[in-house]
C-alpha cells in the first residue's frame, strides 16, 4: 500500500530527491566513490556546495550583500548563535509557539529580551497583532510557521530594526522579499533535505557589532569567510538539498510551489470546515498554516479520535497524529506532498463521516 507521509519532520521528500541521493550514495556521478566517502575538499563536493548555495540565491532571488551558509546543529543551535552574534543590549521576540519560546529562552542568556506579544494564553492558536516594537531593540525575531500548533505568518514584515526569522518549516513554500530580513535560518528536515544541515541566509553588514568574544565555531563570520567549509560539512544532507532545489527549479520555482501549497491547504481546510466530525484548531482563517494543518474532533465526537486515527492509518495515512501538547491530528503538507495524498486524506475523512 502507498503510504501518505504526513509526518511533521523528518518529513516527506520528493521522489526526485530520494532517487538521486540514493544514486549518489552508491556512486557519485560514476566516480566510483560514494557521496558519503568523498573528501569535502574535492572538486566534486566543492561543485555540489557551490551549486546548492547558488540555487538558494536563484530560487529566493537573494540580493547581493547576503551570504548563504550551510551549517550543522539544527535551528536549535541558531537559537543561540543569533543572540551570540547580534544581541548587544536588547532583543525583541514574538512568541507564537514552542520553538519561538525556546528561542526566547536561549536569547535571555545573552542580554535583555522583550517578548512583544504572545499567544501562549490561547494555546498558540493565533498570530498576535497590534504590538509595539521597542525602538532600542538590536533585532526582532519571529518564527514564521509553527509546526506544532498550525499557525503561520504569511507576509514579509516591515520593521525598523533587523528582522530575524526561523523558517525551518515553510522556507521555499512561498515567494519571499529577502531584502526585508537581516537573517533567515532553519533546519532542513521539512522542505529541504534529511536532518543534518542547517541553512542560514544572512546580510553580511549586520555582523561584527556585538562587543562579546564569540567562539570561532559560533561566529557567522567564520563560516562566511570559509564558504561553509570551516569544518567538515554534512555532505550527504547538502547533496540531498541540492537535488531538492533542482526539483523546485524544474517544477517552476517557489511561485509554482506556493500555488500548489495553497491548493492543497485550501481543499483540506474546506473539508475540515465542512465535515460534521472535525474542527480546526485555528479559528482565524488568515492565521492557518499552509504547511501544518492541525484539527481535532468536535467535542461531541471527541472519543472517536483514536478510532479515526486507526481508520486513516489502515488507509495508508502515516504521521497524522497531533503533537502531544495539542492532541487531535496534524497533516503536514510540505512542498513535496503531492495533491493526491491530500485528496486521499480528504477521502478518508469523508468515508469516516459516513461510517459514524
Amino acid at each position: 500500500m502507498k503510504q501518505h507521509n504526513f509526518s511533521a519532520g523528518p518529513s516527506i521528500l520528493s521522489t526526485y530527491t530520494i532517487k538521486h541521493t540514493a544514486e549518489g550514495i552508491l556512486d557519485l556521478d560514476q566516480s566510483g566513490l560514494s557521496i558519503m566517502e568523498i573528501s569535502h575538499r574535492s572538486k566534486e563536493f566543492m561543485a555540489i556546495m557551490d551549486e546548492t548555495q547558488q540555487l538558494f540565491k536563484d530560487l529566493l532571488d537573494i540580493p547581493s550583500g547576503y551570504s548563504v551558509l550551510l551549517l550543522q546543529g539544527g535551528a536549535s543551535l541558531q537559537f543561540c548563535m543569533v543572540p551570540y552574534n547580534l544581541l548587544k543590549s536588547k532583543a525583541a521576540y514574538l512568541d507564537t509557539g514552542s520553538w519561538a519560546n525556546k528561542a526566547v529562552k536561549e536569547a535571555m542568556l545573552f542580554g535583555e529580551v522583550e517578548v512583544v506579544a504572545s499567544s501562549k494564553d490561547s494555546t498558540y492558536s493565533y498570530i498576535p497583532r497590534g504590538y509595539t516594537l521597542p525602538s532600542d531593540a538590536d533585532y526582532f525575531h519571529i518564527t514564521t510557521n509553527n509546526t506544532i500548533y498550525g499557525t503561520e505568518i504569511k507576509e514579509d514584515m516591515d520593521v525598523p530594526m533587523p528582522l530575524v526569522a526561523d523558517m525551518s518549516s515553510d522556507i521555499f513554500s512561498r515567494p519571499l522579499d529577502v531584502s526585508k530580513y537581516a537573517l533567515i535560518y532553519g533546519g532542513a528536515q521539512k522542505n529541504l533535505a534529511p536532518a543534518g544541515v542547517t541553512f542560514v541566509i544572512i546580510r553580511d553588514d549586520i555582523l561584527g557589532k556585538a562587543d562579546r568574544a564569540i567562539p570561532t565555531m559560533l561566529d557567522y563570520r567564520t563560516h562566511i569567510d570559509k564558504g561553509s567549509m570551516f569544518n567538515t560539512p554534512p555532505c550527504v544532507a547538502i547533496y540531498a538539498a541540492m537535488h531538492t532545489l533542482r526539483w523546485y527549479r524544474d517544477q517552476g520555482g517557489v511561485a509554482a510551489m506556493h500555488k500548489l501549497n495553497l491548493e492543497k491547504a485550501g481543499i483540506l481546510y474546506d473539508e475540515i470546515d465542512r465535515n460534521r466530525l472535525f474542527t480546526s484548531n485555528i479559528g482565524e482563517v488568515n492565521d492557518r498554516s499552509i504547511m501544518n494543518v492541525t484539527f481535532v474532533m468536535k467535542e461531541e465526537y471527541k472519543e472517536k479520535e483514536s478510532d479515526f486515527l486507526e481508520f486513516a492509518t489502515a488507509r495508508g495515512m502515516s504521521g497524522l497524529k497531533g503533537h502531544r501538547s495539542v492532541g487531535g491530528f496534524r497533516a503536514s503538507i510540505y512542498n513535496a506532498m503531492p495533491l493526491s495524498s491530500v485528496q486521499a486524506l480528504i477521502d478518508a475523512m469523508k468515508a469516516y463521516e459516513q461510517k459514524v
